[in-house]
């Protein structure tokens, strides 16, 4: 059996960030450090920090006076920034720079006097995030048939941003349904989004033209590997999202000489170490890795861990 590796896969710089943001709070202060929701999308990663003394609350009235708080990578409303001050909690914001910067084009639009469209998934933490801080209410689409029902006037001067984990293909579709509803209206260049994300997706694409079947390592709840699977599936393969090797079924690979393997961007590549493993207990594997886009993005750690 070949198993063919998707490239880039796994984790982005904004997950390496939080994640060392996190070990970083802990060398430096000692545990427990709080964590506000789930790092990344990622039990392991989650639970990996937790044996390091990381502690994760659904809100801050769960995190003890004066404890070291850590905002997730997804961001986080203005009312949860604010809470935190009022409380004289020390906070290390996780925020990808990424989200961030969705964040600071929707303050500016708001700025200009333009009403936010945000393109996004309902209920996703990096939505409710940017919802909560661009300081004016947001319309959420998450389809274009979304765009028809819009309670706007189509003279309304608007502005569209996007969730990071969607690509351009995902927002495509979407955009021009804004585009022909709105006179007015101005949003992000595509230069602006989420690179990680593009690269995966891409990268599902070509390997979709050579493999029989595709495993994308994920999360459950992690809303890029399971655009991943969808992506494998549109292409016409047979796709699977899974945890780790111990979730993969026999009758998914029987057969198949050739699986394509990729991760999510909030997926560590022991997992996908460990799916190459689990392939090998049903015959012998031949593992390459295929040609892709090589990222050499960091980001910076906040000032205070810098040392």
């Amino acid at each position: 059996m070949r198993v063919i590796l998707a490239q880039p896969r796994g984790f982005c710089a904004g997950v390496v960030r939080a994640i060392d943001i996190v070990e970083k709070a802990l060398e430096k202060y000692g545990e427990p450090v709080y964590v506000r929701h789930e790092i990344v999308h990622n039990k392991h990663v989650v639970d990996t920090l937790k044996k390091k003394g990381a502690h994760f609350v659904d809100e801050l009235d769960q995190v003890p006076e004066g404890a070291v708080t850590v905002f997730s990578a997804h961001g986080v409303p203005q009312s949860v920034v604010k809470t935190a001050a009022a409380r004289r909690l020390p906070v290390l914001d996780a925020t990808c720079p990424l989200v961030s910067k969705v964040h600071n084009q929707g303050k500016r639009y708001v700025a200009n006097g333009r009403t936010i469209i945000l393109i996004g998934h309902a209920g996703h933490p990096e939505v409710e995030g940017t919802m909560g801080q661009v300081g004016a209410p947001v319309t959420l689409v998450q389809t274009e048939a979304d765009v028809a029902t819009l309670a706007i006037l189509p003279k309304t001067p608007v502005a569209y941003i996007t969730q990071t984990t969607l690509s351009i293909d995902d927002t495509k579709s979407i955009i021009v349904a804004l585009k022909k509803r709105f006179s007015d209206i101005v949003g992000p260049e595509t230069s602006d989004i989420c690179y990680a994300t593009q690269n995966r997706q891409a990268s599902v694409r070509k390997l979709s033209k050579i493999a029989d079947v595709i495993l994308v390592v994920g999360a459950a709840n992690s809303s890029n590997s399971n655009r991943l699977r969808e992506i494998g599936l549109e292409e016409g393969i047979p796709s699977y999202l899974i945890n780790d090797g111990s979730e993969l079924k026999a009758e998914w690979v029987r057969g198949k000489k050739v699986v394509g393997l990729t991760a999510g961007a909030s997926a560590p590549e022991e997992l996908v170490r460990h799916v190459i493993e689990a392939l090998g207990k049903f015959e012998d594997v031949e593992v390459e890795q295929m040609d892709g886009k090589k990222e050499h993005i960091e980001f910076q750690l906040p000032a205070e861990l810098r040392a």
